[in-house]
């Protein structure tokens, strides 16, 4: 499990079900505001948008939770690794001892070689086992980036008042005005209300 399949598994699910990157931008200052308010005005509709990789690379939650799931995703690569080497030397001292007429009996050889198939099985069922734990992670993960953005856009929205707010990411709106933009604003306030778990910061 590479470190590509591992960004695309937990950027899969956010914001209400669109795609999430995470990229290396500098985090808005927290008395920052855009520049100016979002307001569109359709007849009585208000409009606004988010742009969600800046929320993904700025929110302090997602950067805290995207460097967990990296951890352990490198634990688990790490883990199979060593064990995908170690199988891998035993199969290869396996078929030196057989070239050589190491063993002293056929039954002997071929015990060796259903320990060696039962190692292999035993390596793909612990794969299957990690991957299952890392997807239940990214899944918790996603759940709660939705609610903690939606919680939060809710009370946000009771003083704001907008019809419609967005969210942009990549190019799925094809145009849009930059005073509709509201994403440093909800940035902010997503980080002043951030409260870290202890075992997150460790």
């Amino acid at each position: 499990m590479n470190k590509k399949n591992i960004f695309q598994v937990f950027c899969a699910a956010a914001v209400a079900g669109l795609a999430l990157t995470a990229c290396n931008k500098s985090a808005p200052k927290m008395d920052e505001t855009p520049a100016q308010t979002a307001t569109a005005v359709t007849g009585e509709m208000r409009i606004a948008y988010i742009e969600v990789d800046s929320l993904m690379s700025q929110y302090k939650f997602c950067k805290d939770f995207t460097a967990i799931l990296q951890k352990k995703s490198n634990n688990a690569r790490n883990t199979l690794n060593q064990k995908g080497q170690k199988l891998q030397a035993a199969a290869a001292n396996f078929q030196q001892k057989l070239s050589n007429n190491g063993f002293t009996s056929r039954e002997q050889a071929e015990s060796v070689q259903a320990a060696l198939q039962r190692q292999q099985q035993d390596l793909q069922e612990l794969q299957n086992r990690l991957g299952s734990e890392l997807d239940a992670e990214t899944a918790k993960y996603n759940a709660a980036l939705r609610d903690s953005l939606q919680n939060f856009l809710k009370v946000y929205n009771k003083t704001k008042k907008y019809d419609l707010i967005l969210s942009k990411a990549g190019d799925n709106i094809l145009l849009a005005d930059k005073k509709l933009d509201i994403t440093v604003d909800v940035i902010n306030g997503l980080n002043k209300r951030y409260k870290p778990a202890k075992a997150d910061k460790k």
